[in-house]
């Protein structure tokens, strides 16, 4: 499919207030729909979500093997930015932008054309459809940090409709990858509460411990086809004892590193905030904005995106030990739970704790377990 048509769209209610996004991909002849994107990210503005829906519908078109790319908008600051003639002034949008450029560099042709919301209704129906999931989700999200389970299943009170969360309510087709997300044990830096990302300190004596104990575990569990690692040593050595007692293969993925933190690696919480008051406070609220000489939790989000497909994609209904960190653990949380970014600031991980989430072939997910420790 060499020419594709996309329209996006975004909204807030509120402006910042509960947002999504909505981006449709037409074949050249404006009918057939070759595919839709909408998610619900939480708070945030019009143009977040509005560039959130750009990047979902050039992503759908690579995805598509797609060359040229007509992109028509309503959003006039959007199509504006993007076609290089109005400057990008607000920081949140430098990064959304430079996401955008990165997709729009890997095609042969792509064009930006301003249209009327009423010729956008496609799109903008799907934004709307994923700000109304914003109740919902937000429900599930509290349900999920304040811990509460109901056997290996998160629990979902009964107000909420299950049957748009988790495919067992669904009745999702084929038999999922299973995917046991551990954590790595500690080091210094995570019994002193420092931000750790591309830093590499190795194991503590007791994190040494909880590794053991996990690759204990996990071998009783059986039935698991290969352990995939972070190539940071704290999750290496951790995979390495697990995948020793499974007796099955090692893989190292670069894209289940942790956040880049740039200026603030080493840094306790209270000590990036005094040091940059502003930015820290506007990153905790905001996923597209990164770490002073880092990466935003956006960016992590779709490489760890890419890591979820390629482990579905090589183990069609397998089980496989992913060992990360705490924020790419989170990200394939959230992406299973199809909730928005606030679950990575509410919700806890404990060091070599063990996670669960389920992707099954026809698109659906599930949760099944959260932050258990019962083995340390």
């Amino acid at each position: 499919m060499s020419q594709v048509i996309v329209e996006a769209d975004g909204g807030s209610r509120g402006n910042p207030g509960p947002a999504g996004y909505g981006a449709v991909v037409f074949a050249a002849d404006h009918v057939r729909v070759l595919a839709e994107r909408k998610e619900y990210i939480g708070v945030a503005t019009n143009n977040v979500a509005e560039y959130r829906g750009l990047i979902a519908g050039l992503a759908a078109s690579a995805e598509l093997g797609a060359r040229d790319v007509t992109v028509r908008m309503d959003s006039k600051l959007v199509v504006e930015q993007m076609s290089g003639r109005w400057k990008i002034k607000h920081a949140s949008m430098i990064p959304l932008a430079e996401q955008a450029r990165a997709l729009v560099a890997g095609f042969d042709r792509v064009s930006f054309t301003w249209i009327p919301r009423a010729e956008n209704s496609h799109a903008d129906r799907l934004a709307n459809e994923a700000m109304d999931d914003g109740e919902l989700t937000a429900t599930v999200r509290e349900a999920v940090a304040a811990g509460h389970a109901a056997g290996d299943e998160v629990a979902v009170p009964k107000s909420v409709d299950a049957n748009k969360v988790s495919p067992g309510w669904t009745g999702a087709v084929g038999k999922p990858t299973r995917l046991l997300l551990l954590r790595h044990g500690q080091t210094a830096l995570s019994v002193q509460r420092r931000y750790s990302g591309r830093g590499n300190p190795p194991l503590t004596e007791l994190g040494r411990e909880q590794v053991d104990r996990a690759a204990k575990m996990l071998a009783a569990k059986g039935d698991i086809a290969a352990v995939v690692s972070s190539p940071l040593q704290r999750a290496r050595s951790t995979a390495e004892a697990a995948a020793s007692a499974l007796g099955v293969p090692l893989r190292i993925l670069d894209d289940l590193t942790e956040t880049d933190f740039g200026d603030w690696e080493g840094l306790t919480f209270a000590e990036a905030a005094e040091r940059d008051p502003l930015l820290h406070r506007d990153w905790l609220g905001d996923p597209s904005i990164p770490a002073p000489g880092g990466e935003s939790f956006d960016q992590v989000r779709e490489r760890v995106e890419g890591v979820r497909r390629d482990l579905v994609a090589l183990y069609p209904g397998q089980n496989v030990v992913v060992v990360s960190h705490v924020t790419p653990i989170k990200t394939l949380l959230q992406l299973a739970l199809g909730v928005g970014p606030s679950l990575l600031y509410r919700l806890h991980l404990d060091l070599a704790s063990l996670s669960v989430a389920e992707f099954y072939p026809d698109g659906g997910a599930s949760v099944r377990l959260v932050n258990d420790t019962s083995y340390l």
